[in-house]
Order: C-alpha cells, then structure tokens, then sequence
C-alpha cells in the first residue's frame, strides 16, 4: 500500500512541471489533477473517471498507471452489499405469532380504510382525466437520438530514456514542450546512469552523442548526429528522435 496523492504530487515536483502544463498535455483540467494528488476523487464526476484520470496522470510523469488503479480500486472500491438475512418463520418462541392486541387491531382496521379510500379517489380522478384529455398519438419507435459526445483521447506522449555509454559521460540539458525557457533537466550522466523523460515534445541538447543510448517508449533509437566532442540538438516526439536546427 502507498499514498497515491502523495507519490503523484512527488513524481510531479521532481520533474519540475505545475498543472496547467499536464493539463494542456493530457487534457485533464487542473482542479482534477489537484484533486488527485490531494485523494479528494469525491470531487471527479464518477469512478470511472477517477481510474482513467488515475492512469492517464501516472503515466504522463512515468510511473506505473495500471499499479494506481489498482491501489485506487483496492483501498476506495465497495463490493456488493451482501443480501440481507431472512427474517425468522412465524410461531414459535418468538413475537411474530402472537395476537394482536384490540387497540393494534383497530388502528390497522383505521389504516386500511384510509388507504382504501385514498386509492377509489385516486381512480375516480384518473378516469374523469382520460375522458376529458384528447388522445395523444403515439411518436415513432425510431426516435433521433443527438450524438453523445466523446471525450479527447489523451495526446500521445514521448516516453524518453538516455543512458550513458558504459565508462562514458554526457551532459544533457532537457526542455519540455519548446527549448525556452527553464530546462527540466541539465546535468552529465556518468558512465551507466540514466535518466527518464516524458512529454509531448522533448527538446535535448547533448554533448558528446556518440556517447549516449536512447530508448524511445521501450524501443532503442539511433542517436542522430554522433560524433566525439559534437554538440547536436534533438527533437523528441512520440515517433521518433532527430536533429533540431540551432536556436537562432
């Protein structure tokens, strides 16, 4: 068991990312996201909601969607109500086969015959109004229907791994959605580390290319532009990595 708020909220702040980000890349409104990191789900329309939201949301910073809603689902998913117990048989020891007292017996007496009254009003009064009200005709079985509206697919995402070469260094520095601005990431990967990245669209300026290995949503990419002591910048997209012109 784990906070799922918490290690949310913690995975968001790693990567240095606020929620109008995340919602204009997953489509997911803000007060939703907050909701999420504080465990608030009574705040999101339905269940369902709250699993798609959960998965949606883990994924974007690279954690395990799947493993949160199962956590969502074992810790705040009811199972059916058990039916109730069959009351007990008459007679026997218990009250049920008693008799009832004079004083119950005209109060039930009283009762019937109001609802006895009740219910010939009732049919009086709806017979009187099927008279006077003409007949409506009966509408088409067929009836249009407006089209329900379907929910945006969330945007597909690059899911991004650079490794240093065993025994190599590269520096990197990471900027998410446009390369202006604060970077996400700027350090140098040590012989063997890696990092994960993860985003729309990826903007990588690496020193020395020869000596880095991507993965690019599980799948290893060729790095472009590979050279001892060259400078390249990467463009990242949920397809493919390739060079990037210069900023100007």
């Amino acid at each position: 068991m784990f906070e799922i708020g918490n290690s949310l909220r913690e995975a968001r702040l790693r990567q240095a990312l606020d929620f109008p980000q995340i919602e204009q890349a997953t489509k997911i409104r803000s007060k939703y996201l907050r909701a999420l990191e504080e465990e608030h789900f009574e705040v999101l329309p339905a269940q369902t909601y709250v699993k798609g939201f959960l998965r949606t949301y883990a994924e974007f910073l690279g954690l395990d969607g799947e493993l949160y809603v199962d956590e969502f689902n074992s810790r705040y998913v009811r199972g059916e109500v058990e039916d109730e117990a069959p009351l007990a048989p008459h007679g026997g020891g218990g009250g049920w086969g008693r008799a009832q007292s004079p004083m119950a017996t005209s109060a039930v007496l009283v009762v019937l015959g109001i609802i006895g009254v009740v219910t010939a009003l009732v049919i009086v009064a709806w017979r009187f109004g099927a008279e006077e009200q003409p007949r409506v005709p009966l509408l088409s079985s067929a009836v249009t229907r407006s089209p329900a509206k379907k929910r945006a697919a969330p945007a597909p995402l690059a899911r991004l791994v650079a490794t240093a070469a065993p025994g190599k260094n590269a520096f990197l520095a990471v900027y998410r959605g446009s390369r202006v601005g604060k970077p996400i990431y700027e350090g140098t990967l040590e012989g063997g580390q890696s990092r994960r990245f993860v985003g729309g669209k990826l903007w990588v300026y690496v020193f020395a290319p020869a000596n880095l290995r991507l993965k690019l949503n599980g799948r290893p990419v060729v790095v472009p532009g590979q050279g001892t002591g060259a400078r390249r910048w990467l463009l990242v997209t949920p397809q493919r990595v390739t060079l990037a012109s210069r900023p100007t």
